[in-house]
């Protein structure tokens, strides 16, 4: 049993009145002049409507409103001449908000200087970097790619976007790729390994040593299917995410909770696993 209470300002309870520590592990946010237009095209990409501006005043006022503790936010350099910018913003908001926001850098496997931009990623306090090859446009595993996890091997997390079954520019197998080459480079394979291709994500990427997180999953897995994967990865592996501004927090916090799991394991998921990832 669980339930969510709606009241602006009010922390989101569960079971017998006990109180959850969220973290969130997946959140995109855009400045303000390009925040509706951005998310508009990821709308576009994915066929689904969007009712929420992808702002980061918006996520605080779901964090106000959900009791979401903290976010992991991110954004995607499109193109190499965002890679700078993108990280600014980033740094910058949580600068603004330390208590609510965790960020994650952007980077390009175009980008001329990966090595710099890496360790000012690093001494600009961001705690991993975001790509989506399908965004991107490139193969998770190309020698480009691959150039780019060796350089961040070692000192930063990798969320990356996994599955897409209409492209192949990330398919399960490629991540698998990068998982055998990189055995000290955490990566984290957002929507449980593989968006639309779940059943490849298990079969490439089980057993090995790799991150996923719940995003954008939740509403097409059925609970079982969903819990399946939490086993099939390790529920010391798996974190939670919503994917905003695709999807709003309670809406997934309800998905998760009607996975049934015990409260030790709901824990690790919502904010444990990440919190010693990230050495929160």
């Amino acid at each position: 049993m669980f339930f969510l209470c709606r009241n602006p300002g009010a922390p989101i309870w569960y079971g017998d009145g006990f109180l959850s520590v969220i973290i969130d592990s997946h959140a995109h946010v855009f400045p303000d002049k390009i925040a509706e237009k951005a998310t508009e095209s990821i709308g576009d990409f994915y066929s689904i409507p969007m009712d929420l501006d992808g702002s980061v005043g918006t996520l605080l006022k779901l964090s106000e409103a959900y009791g979401v503790s903290r976010f992991l936010i991110q954004s995607v350099a499109t193109t190499p001449q965002q890679v700078c910018s993108i990280n600014d913003f980033i740094a910058g908001t949580v600068r603004q908000y330390p208590e609510k926001f965790i960020g994650f850098g952007a980077l390009h496997p175009d980008f001329e200087n990966l090595e710099q931009e890496i360790d000012r990623i690093c001494s600009l306090g961001l705690k991993g970097v975001k790509l989506h090859p399908d965004f991107q446009k490139f193969e998770a595993d190309s020698a480009a790619a691959m150039r780019l996890y060796a350089a961040m091997e070692g000192k930063l997390p990798l969320l990356i976007h996994a599955g897409d079954k209409r492209y192949g520019y990330s398919h399960p197998k490629r991540i698998a790729h990068i998982l055998d080459a990189f055995p000290k480079l955490d990566v984290i394979a957002a929507h449980f390994g593989g968006w639309s291709q779940w059943n490849e994500a298990q079969k490439w990427l089980e057993g090995k040593r790799v991150w996923v997180d719940t995003s954008s999953s939740l509403y097409e897995l059925s609970p079982e299917r969903a819990r399946e994967l939490i086993s099939c990865f390790g529920e010391d592996y798996v974190l939670f995410g919503t994917d905003y501004p695709m999807w709003r927090v309670n809406e997934e916090l309800e998905r998760f909770y009607a996975l049934g799991l015990s409260e030790e394991v709901q824990e690790k998921i919502l904010h444990k696993n990440v919190e010693r990832l990230l050495h929160l």
